[in-house]
């Protein structure tokens, strides 16, 4: 067992039996009972091994209470043996999803990204056989593509018709189906060959999900056992992320095929058009230069410069609204590049994959634009959709990565503190770091069936600006979360000021957030993130309450009030921010402005009834008086800020200064 999960395991056994020895639990805890059972724990033992405690203390006939105890240990060691199992259990399987993201935003080899999804899915699952079939759709039936596990020949090459064994209802229902016991279920079609296929590898229980894109399904992929197993929800969803990842990794490799169909398309068009040499030097430039931008990962940006070279004109790349639209809706419906205008001053290449428009790659200053460098430019938009396509893949696969790290630092209270940090170090995230927590919420008003979406275009918004942060982002309580890093010199309340301006620009609807007070050391207390959360959400609905939707601040800002919204009961600040300068003049200089503020309220701000209360001259009083209005501002005076005054005095007492208030000197 690796040390992070060994100490991890040491941590919760001993913090349980701690648990369990308390008098709020029902029972004491013998002593050294729990010692058997934590050495199983920290050296991994098996289930069955936790019973031999408690059989060699009955066999060697010791006392009634020490057996109970031990039963009770047990059973609190299984409980604890059982979460960390979980817990790894579902590293792992985020760990692997990871990974085959990953392996899908580089994607060279299909078979090698399907052999490594359908291996991963058999491992986690702890199935004797995964395997994923591929429709055929001028055949009109199913077919394995690859199998892990398997050792039947026959099993290897079946091929299933639609609705035809548990496979082909998958492809043709696109529903997930399960079976704990393959033979006895007589809820999809049984024929000689499939049955026959599925005796020889000897399966029992089968699961199987379908791929699709869209609303098409393209393929399954399964998880069998050579026993009756029922398959858990967890499980079930799990084949399922997997299934689409295989599914978004063959629409990925046929993307790719059409992009090398299409340069070939460019050196045949080459080949027949040999008498204009300077043509086909530029489409075999065009076709080196996209090819050496998809094998090193290049930009989007850098196949439009790329093709402003080739095509000795300005090639961009633009999103969809900001395009000619006319000219880019033909562009997408006859799949070619069009003219904008009367001439080639301007030409328009849509970029899409499938129904979905991503954008337009506009060409400028080059009316002459012959068969060729057309072809080179629709060439380039298919490059484009395919990179923006991987971009948006590993953008996903990110954004789900720190939405569910958040949720755990919010949530799982009980997670191992190291375990979050390497998490959070893979996301360039700094857990040691001061932050604030910030609640964001939208004001726009949008009607029901219109909220969902407006809420994922927020949460996209606040995941792609905690990725440029080093933050994080989750979807949470109808809003957004978000835990983002303190720069020197911000405050909580400009961060949450910008944060409501640039999410409320990029979502174009009011964007109302609400921040905790600054929060170092996020691990050092289970619930410091969780606590600030809760703060946040406190100044939200406060902005809301007093009409100030569509801003963002902190507690800081509200004044008396902000001791009532913020978590920890910021008193000292609070003083400081009040009355701080006057304490520091009092410090510095030896006066008694502070004594003369106390009195001068005490005698309900009446000057003449002040200087009676310090025997002092009624000028004296007003020296006094004018030099506090020069550190607290001119309207020191008025109620409300007399009001936090008088507040920030009394608190200032209690706090334990010794200066006695009016009438006791």
């Amino acid at each position: 067992m690796p040390r992070d999960h060994l100490q991890s395991a040491e941590r919760s056994a001993s913090a349980a039996a701690a648990d369990r020895s308390r008098p709020d639990a029902g029972r004491p805890a013998a002593d050294g009972a729990e010692a058997p059972f934590l050495e199983l724990l920290a050296r991994g033992a098996a289930a069955e091994a936790y019973e031999q405690p408690v059989l060699l203390a009955r066999a060697e006939g010791r006392p009634a209470e020490r057996v109970a105890a031990l039963e009770r240990a047990k059973l609190l060691a299984l409980r604890v043996r059982s979460e960390i199992e979980g817990r790894r259990r579902r590293e792992a399987e985020l760990s692997a999803l990871f990974e085959t993201a990953h392996d899908l935003a580089g994607l060279r080899d299909l078979d090698a990204v399907l052999r490594a999804i359908v291996q991963r899915a058999r491992s986690l699952l702890g199935t004797d056989v995964a395997y994923l079939s591929l429709n055929d759709p001028e055949r009109g039936d199913t077919y394995m593509r690859v199998t892990e596990g398997s050792v039947a020949a026959r099993f290897q090459q079946l091929r299933l018709g639609m609705g035809e064994g548990l496979g082909g209802l998958v492809a043709q229902t696109a529903r997930p189906y399960v079976t704990d016991d393959y033979f006895r279920d007589d809820r999809f079609q049984h024929t000689h060959s499939i049955d026959s296929g599925v005796r020889d590898e000897g399966l029992v229980a089968i699961l199987g999900v379908p791929l699709t894109l869209g609303d098409h399904v393209i393929g399954v992929l399964f998880a069998a056992d050579r026993r009756s197993r029922v398959f858990e929800r967890e499980q079930i969803a799990l084949l399922g992320s997997f299934a689409a990842l295989a599914a978004a990794a063959i629409d990925t490799a046929n993307l790719l095929a059409e992009t090398r169909e299409a340069l070939s398309g460019l050196e045949r068009a080459n080949e027949i058009i040999q008498d204009r040499s300077a043509v086909i030097e530029r489409a075999s430039d065009v076709h080196d230069r996209l090819a050496e931008l998809v094998l090193r990962g290049g930009g989007v940006h850098d196949v439009a410069a790329a093709v402003s070279q080739v095509l000795d004109g300005t090639v961009e790349f633009t999103e969809a609204p900001a395009a000619p639209a006319r000219a880019l809706e033909s562009s997408r419906a006859e799949g070619h590049a069009v003219r904008h205008g009367d001439d080639w001053i301007a030409a328009v290449a849509a970029v899409a994959a499938g129904d979905e428009l991503l954008g337009a790659l506009v060409l400028r200053g080059h009316p002459g634009l012959d068969p060729v460098d057309q072809r080179t430019l629709e060439r380039a938009a298919m490059v484009t959709s395919l990179l923006l396509l991987a971009r948006r893949s590993a953008a996903e696969a990110e954004q789900r990565v720190r939405g569910e790290l958040l949720d755990d630092l919010l949530d799982a209270r009980d997670r191992d503190p190291r375990l979050l940090r390497d998490r959070a170090t893979r996301l360039r995230a700094d857990l040691d770091a001061t932050h604030a927590v910030l609640a964001a919420r939208l004001e726009g008003g949008a009607a029901a069936d219109q909220e969902a979406d407006a809420r994922r275009r927020l949460w996209a918004a606040a995941s792609h600006l905690a990725a440029t942060r080093h933050g994080l982002a989750a979807a949470r309580d109808g809003g957004t979360v978000l835990l983002l890093p303190l720069t020197p010199g911000d405050t909580a309340t400009g961060l949450a000021r910008r944060t409501a301006r640039e999410l409320g620009t990029a979502v174009h609807e009011p964007v109302t957030v609400g921040a905790s007070a600054p929060v170092g050391r996020l691990l050092a207390r289970p619930d410091t993130v969780a606590s600030a959360y809760a703060e946040a959400r406190r100044c939200l609905d406060t902005l809301r309450l007093l009409g100030r939707a569509g801003d963002g601040s902190a507690a800081e800002d509200f004044g008396f009030l902000g001791l009532l919204l913020a978590g920890e009961r910021d008193i000292a600040g609070f003083v400081d921010r009040t009355i701080g300068g006057v304490v520091a003049y009092d410090e510095r200089r030896g006066t008694e402005l502070l004594r003369t503020l106390d009195a001068y309220f005490a005698c309900g701000m009446s000057p003449a009834r002040t200087k009676d209360e310090l025997h002092v001259h009624v000028n004296t009083v007003a020296q006094r008086l004018d030099r506090v209005g020069r550190l607290l501002g001119d309207d020191w005076q008025s109620p409300e800020r007399a009001l936090e005054i008088q507040l920030a005095l009394r608190l200032h007492r209690l706090s334990g200064v010794t200066q006695p208030p009016p009438g006791q000197h």
